[in-house]
């Protein structure tokens, strides 16, 4: 009866409250143990023990306080910061040391390397989970953020990843990627469809059932809207559709209606259509009508993608006689092309830190992922190598991680990687084909 009245709650509130405990005297606002501009960034040693049962020999409890700090370890160490420190290492015992700094031996830590630590104490009453977390630099033995969160069993995972953020926001000042999700298409149905999954490719659910192809799925600002491509109806249609209650609007102009990508902070969106002839760029209000043409050349230009603050669009143009990227000023329309090297370069993502742009360059037969710096000043990174096809980068929110797909091993896959090429891992696996990865904000 206790758990089927909270099941029924459509949003479960998550307490999270600074501990006014001795200790957070000792806090402070921000840190800066993590330089995220640096492409050779140390990860940080960190020891995340099983947190504290709270209650004598509640077994599911034991078991609920194991689950909550391996998915912390995982969640953290997805973020490609930290080196989490084997467990068979530490020299204290969790259920028996402290997890307050009064209660603490720090040197047990830093004595195996911890330069931080998280410690966590669960109790389970019912269906209720009432969690304590911290984290110390082990060093210094002082509390950098400490947080309470409760609420039913099924939203331990929320809490941890809200927990994940405060880490990452302390050590950072960036929020980082914990509640964001990640579209993408797949075979898994039998036909083309989009496919949402969380951050770290947990909870895929088909969003689209169409028995036909759907391409290039686009988040809204808000991550409220999708738009994508579809051949539901025998040729490439733009839908665009909200997820909660699933209106929305078609954009179904004669030719190609392809490539969508919104505009930052607003309820409209560039995609390409051919509906004049060849393959133009249009902005487009929210519901599927046109607000102006954005470009105008005898090329075909499609895949377009916003700067953060929505005053330049790079695209991709065969203007120069093959796929290249290029940057238009919004406000002055005036155009400049990015990429020079190779003669197959497509797929263009800006970063939501504004200095670079990634893309799917082609060269000697493979496509790779490359980043570039908007102002061109630099020359090209090549992030992936010798690793098969790679396609369709896409940054994560904070632009510390790129996901995009790969046929690396075989079939098309999902994968993540730094925004510097280290830490390249497959992100989930489903039956089929996986493709245009899109990461919402």
């Amino acid at each position: 009866m206790f758990k089927k009245k909270y099941t029924k709650i459509f949003f479960i509130s998550l307490i999270a409250t600074v501990f006014f405990l001795i200790e957070s005297a000792h806090c402070r606002t921000n840190y800066d143990y993590i330089d995220i501009n640096n492409p050779f960034i140390r990860k940080i040693p960190i020891a995340v023990p099983l947190f504290k049962s709270m209650s004598y020999n509640n077994k599911g409890e034991k078991f609920l306080s194991q689950e909550a700090s391996n998915l912390l370890s995982k969640s953290l160490e997805f973020t490609g910061y930290f080196k989490i420190i084997d467990r068979d290492a530490y020299l204290a015992d969790p259920e028996k040391s402290g997890i307050i700094a009064p209660n603490i031996n720090f040197k047990n830590w830093t004595g195996i390397g911890a330069e931080l630590l998280i410690t966590g104490g669960l109790f389970l009453k019912d269906d209720i989970v009432e969690m304590e977390l911290r984290l110390y630099d082990s060093f210094k033995g002082l509390l950098i953020v400490g947080k309470r969160y409760k609420g039913v069993v099924n939203n331990q995972r929320k809490m941890i990843h809200r927990f994940c953020g405060e880490v990452i926001y302390k050590l950072t000042g960036s929020r980082g990627i914990f509640n964001s999700k990640i579209a993408f298409v797949s075979t898994s149905s039998g036909n083309k469809n989009i496919y949402l999954c969380e951050f770290d490719g947990h909870n895929p659910e088909q969003l689209t059932y169409d028995k036909s192809i759907t391409l290039s799925p686009a988040w809204s600002s808000d991550a409220k809207w999708i738009a994508y491509t579809s051949y539901s109806k025998g040729k490439p249609d733009l839908y665009i559709k909200h997820l909660k209650d699933k209106h929305g609007a078609v954009v179904a102009r004669k030719g190609l209606n392809i490539t969508p990508a919104w505009v930052p902070g607003k309820f409209s969106l560039a995609a390409a259509l051919s509906f004049s002839g060849n393959s133009e760029i249009y902005l487009l209000t929210g519901t599927g009508k046109i607000i102006k043409k954005l470009t105008n050349n005898w090329g075909i230009d499609v895949s377009p993608t916003f700067s953060p603050d929505g005053g330049k669009m790079a695209f991709v143009s065969n203007r120069s006689g093959s796929p290249q990227i290029y940057i238009m000023d919004l406000d002055s329309g005036q155009v400049k092309r990015l990429t020079f090297h190779g003669r197959y370069n497509t797929c263009p993502s800006w970063s939501p830190k504004s200095d670079k742009i990634a893309y799917a360059g082609m060269e000697n037969g493979e496509i790779n992922i490359y980043t570039i710096e908007v102002e061109g000043e630099n020359s090209a990174l090549q992030l992936t190598h010798n690793a098969g096809n790679n396609e369709s980068p896409t940054w994560s929110p904070d632009g510390s991680l790129i996901v995009f797909s790969s046929t690396r091993e075989g079939h098309s896959g999902i994968y993540v990687m730094t925004a510097y090429g280290t830490d390249q891992r497959r992100l989930l696996a489903l039956p089929g084909e996986q493709t245009d990865p899109g990461w919402s904000p």
